[in-house]
């Protein structure tokens, strides 16, 4: 008798037969419509780049540590893959509370940033990879992405969930500081306070930049029970020509961005995220002297601001 022919799961060491691959392709398929769903988003390629990339692949071997309503985190009962594929946060750093994120929301993110074939990506934030490799998917081998961490440790874990793959560039350092060539979608998966500059300079004309916002209260506990929508938001700038677009996407609490927080323009967010209006901006500027009626968020040098 032929014996079934078997696949070690990536990272894992947990063998699957070809049925057990195939089934969990059928999962996968599943997986991508429930979070889409939950999204309320309707993106062919969104939809297609989830169902294909192995959230396995990127988080080690299981049981993992997922965070519980009765308990912080609680590993799954094996480590059977099938269990990573839910609208869930994964723990990959469960004693900092840092975490593989919410699918949804990301499905939500990546539908706005619309990463289309042969474009050139920039990963700020980028974990372990996941939602990297989503993001090199929907670029496909024409495309690019550079996948940039701060914590050393997650940048070794980053680099070697990549190896081999010539579309993706995975390094460490300081997403607000390191130099990229210019791109197409600046891919910002921490809490900042204002726009990196650079960000805002290397980004193409048609280019688009997902830019979460976060007060000191946008990650970590939350004994005052403050709610999300005072805590951060992520908004959707698209650059035309000298011209910033915005546009509010959702509300956030996220780990925050080393090297885009300063304590000035986390005052004015935090003030800004108390009295509302996030839903009225459409424009980024990049100077001072817009006046403050016209301005939602006001930096010394830059504000979000409405028409």
């Amino acid at each position: 008798m032929t014996p079934t022919p078997k696949e070690v799961a990536p990272h894992t060491g947990r063998f699957l037969d070809r049925m057990e691959q195939e089934e969990l392709a059928i999962v996968r398929r599943a997986y991508a419509k429930h979070v889409l769903a939950n999204a309320n988003v309707d993106v062919a390629g969104v939809e297609t780049a989830f169902a294909a990339v192995r959230r396995e692949h990127f988080l080690g071997p299981g049981p993992w540590p997922m965070p519980r309503w009765a308990r912080p985190y609680a590993p799954t009962p094996t480590d059977d893959p099938v269990y990573l594929y839910q609208d869930a946060l994964v723990g990959i750093i469960p004693e900092r509370g840092l975490n593989n994120g919410q699918p949804s929301l990301h499905a939500t993110l990546i539908a706005a940033a619309a990463p289309r074939p042969g474009e050139h990506v920039v990963h700020i934030g980028a974990g372990v990879g996941y939602y990297t490799a989503i993001l090199a998917h929907m670029v496909g081998e024409s495309g690019r992405v550079m996948a940039i961490e701060f914590d050393g440790g997650l940048a070794e874990r980053l680099a070697a969930n990549f190896a081999g793959q010539p579309n993706v560039h995975a390094l460490q350092g300081d997403g607000a500081q390191i130099e990229f060539d210019p791109a197409d979608v600046i891919y910002v998966n921490a809490g900042a306070t204002r726009p990196a500059d650079i960000w805002l300079d290397r980004l193409k004309n048609g280019g688009r930049l997902i830019l979460p916002l976060t007060s000191d209260k946008g990650f970590g506990e939350n004994p005052e029970n403050i709610p999300i929508q005072r805590r951060g938001a992520v908004f959707g700038i698209k650059r035309r020509g000298n011209e910033f677009l915005a546009k509010w996407i959702s509300a956030v609490a996220i780990f925050p961005c080393e090297g885009a927080r300063d304590a000035e323009c986390e005052r004015a967010l935090a003030a800004a995220l108390d009295k509302g209006g996030w839903e009225r901006v459409t424009r980024l500027y990049r100077r001072g002297d817009v006046p403050d009626e016209q301005c939602w968020l006001k930096g010394p040098d830059w504000c979000l601001a409405y028409d």
